[in-house]
């Protein structure tokens, strides 16, 4: 990897509870061996517990003024997407140099970012989005989204014990036998499936669903009870095992099978994603006035829209006596180890895109491919193109 023309800035994110951090020194080590002038802004790692001083001592220049650090800088990583920043009172961005790239959770085809996926593109800024990085062999080390997930369906359901009013597990006491918390998990993919198992360690009695077999069956294996429903498997698998987005007859015909099961809940996590697309809707309104008084929905497909109509985009709130929660970092509250899995990913992707000094944008290139999402002057994401109206 040779980076000698270039210049990478690492800005402090700004989404209120954000604590992640797109490098650590480690990373920023390796960049600089390679060429590369590395410019932090000032307290951007203090969220995670790492201080400027460590930044600067692997050569990383400390920047207060973060005009400048986007001004030098020709590739930003970040972690979440461009935001309104209020102190300056411009969205990020605006901010970028022109012609300059980044990397970051861009989470395109939520509707809230295509505003500033437009600002993006006439500055002729080519944004690259780790939601899509594909699952297969060759993008393991750069898939930030598996990771990021696995600490989502984790804290979900410590957030989920956190607002329920009852114990999880199966408790004795002097009255008699309290039963286990009754959870379901929608969606078993990395973080349905980490959901799962914080679940049973803390003792609740968990069904779930998937519309893909092998999904289900790692369910099981964690001793989870399936809601079986039988989708065929050309609707239902897409690449890289992901799920796809069904006809909309099918995903009624999911509604109305989880329907008493959502009535008999104390907790819900809901992490049903389609790659690149807004989150399909699992659980209606209708569904959610039928559960119990003090019941709790998690809703971790939020930064992709949600899987609940009643999801409101980075709130808890309470809805007629049911908790919905719509925190969109999750991953944040643990920012430790979500920064250091986060950083290293970011740098085997920025490390793959890099060639002859140079980033690759060439779309005969699966993993450049489906993260592309903005690129000489237009957005080019499929998905994103799908949810703003515009594809073909």
């Amino acid at each position: 990897m040779h980076l000698e023309k270039v210049s990478i800035g690492i800005p402090r994110e700004i989404m209120p509870g954000e604590k992640r951090v797109s490098a650590i020194p480690a990373t920023v080590e390796k960049m600089i061996a390679a060429g590369a002038e590395v410019l932090v802004e000032t307290g951007a790692g203090s969220g995670a517990f790492v201080n400027d001083d460590e930044y600067s001592e692997k050569g990383a220049k400390i920047i207060a003024d973060v005009l400048e650090l986007y001004k030098r800088a020709n590739v930003i990583l970040k972690v979440k997407e461009p935001q309104q920043h209020e102190k300056i009172g411009k969205h990020e961005s605006e901010l970028f140099s022109e012609n300059s790239v980044i990397i970051s959770f861009l989470h395109p085809a939520h509707s809230v970012n295509h505003e500033g996926l437009k600002i993006m593109a006439k500055r002729n800024i080519t944004g690259f989005t780790l939601d899509g990085i594909p699952r297969i062999s060759r993008a393991q080390k750069m898939d930030a989204l598996t990771s990021m997930s696995t600490v989502a369906g984790y804290k979900a359901v410590i957030f989920a014990a956190n607002h329920l009013g009852r114990f999880i597990p199966m408790m004795p006491t002097s009255y008699g036998i309290i039963n286990p918390a009754q959870f379901l998990v929608v969606g078993t993919g990395v973080a349905g499936l980490q959901s799962i198992a914080t679940a049973k360690r803390l003792g609740a009695k968990v069904k779930t669903i998937d519309i893909r077999p092998e999904a289900n069956e790692q369910a099981r294996s964690l001793g989870a009870e399936n809601i079986e429903f039988e989708v065929p498997q050309e609707l239902a698998v897409g690449e890289g095992g992901y799920a796809r987005r069904l006809p909309d007859d099918w995903y009624e015909r999911e509604r109305e099978l989880l329907a008493p099961h959502v009535e008999q809940s104390d907790a819900i996590i809901l992490t049903a994603l389609i790659p690149g697309e807004v989150a399909p809707t699992i659980i209606e309104d209708k569904m959610v006035s039928k559960m119990k008084k003090g019941s709790v929905i998690v809703d971790v497909a939020v930064d992709q829209g949600g899987n609940c109509s009643l999801t409101r985009c980075g709130e808890e709130y309470s809805h007629d006596g049911i908790t919905i929660s719509g925190i969109m970092n999750v991953p944040a509250t643990l920012p430790v180890d979500a920064t250091n899995m986060f950083a290293h990913s970011t740098f085997n992707f920025f490390s793959y895109l890099i060639e002859n000094g140079s980033v690759k944008t060439d779309t005969d290139d699966e993993i450049v491919k489906s993260t592309l999402v903005t690129h000489n002057g237009k957005i080019v994401h499929h998905g994103t193109l799908i949810s703003m109206g515009m594809a073909d």
